[in-house]
């Protein structure tokens, strides 16, 4: 007799409390990380974990590019910190006070930078699936950094998505092809703590909506509040 977790095994009708408890304790990190360094292993897993993301058609349209090299980490941090006075630049009063308080990046602090790409060539002319939805394919590649972020914070380490730059500017740090995407810049490291409350909840720059605020029944029902 198989049981739950082996191959042709049922599955177990009692959900998974590890899962949940990842998913509840995953954190967009950016002051938590140690430096430490990652060992060969985990991060060999961690990767693992998001190649086996599903992908439309199979195409599997993403690659890792694994940035360890001080100087360039740095470079693009001053980009990035650029990008961040832009931004503060358009915003006045409350919001502009709020936003300084907020760190919107940890890629000297973390212990590595992984560069999620891509390749809207991957397994064309025919990718079974897009023809109708072209961003399938992007769909995809977020859906394997979703899986690389949980099974990082299952080890123990923290993920911080960085958002605040120039994708060409990322393409010729990184020597990234024109025709390939540069989607994330993940901050993956150990670190000290994963925060109780997300930092943007914790600095007052957006409360988290409550789940039947975004569960609609049959329809689209159109007098909530965004």
């Amino acid at each position: 007799m198989t049981t739950a977790g082996q191959p042709g095994g049922a599955r177990s009708a009692q959900p998974t409390s590890d899962l949940y408890d990842v998913i509840n304790r995953r954190r967009d990190v950016r002051s938590e990380f140690t430096g430490e360094e990652i060992s060969p292993e985990v991060l060999r897993r961690v990767l693992g974990a998001a190649h086996s993301a599903p992908s439309v058609g199979l195409s599997q349209p993403w690659d890792f590019v694994l940035v360890r090299d001080e100087a360039t980490r740095r470079s693009f941090r001053e980009h990035v910190l650029a990008e961040r006075s832009v931004f503060a630049a358009e915003l006045s009063g409350e919001r502009a006070e709020t936003f300084s308080k907020i760190k919107v990046e940890g890629i000297v602090e973390s212990s590595i930078g992984i560069t999620v790409t891509y390749d809207p060539e991957r397994g064309s002319p025919d990718v079974l699936g897009r023809h109708a939805i072209a961003d399938a394919g992007l769909y995809s590649v977020c859906l394997a950094i979703q899986n690389l972020w949980l099974s990082a914070t299952a080890e123990g380490l923290g993920v911080g998505w960085v958002s605040f730059y120039r994708e060409d500017f990322l393409r010729r740090l990184l020597d990234i092809p024109s025709g390939v995407r540069p989607v994330a810049w993940l901050c993956l490291g150990p670190v000290k703590e994963l925060a109780q409350e997300p930092d943007l909840e914790r600095h007052g720059w957006r409360s988290r909506l409550q789940l039947d605020d975004v569960v609609h029944d049959g329809k689209y029902r159109h007098d909530f509040t965004r």
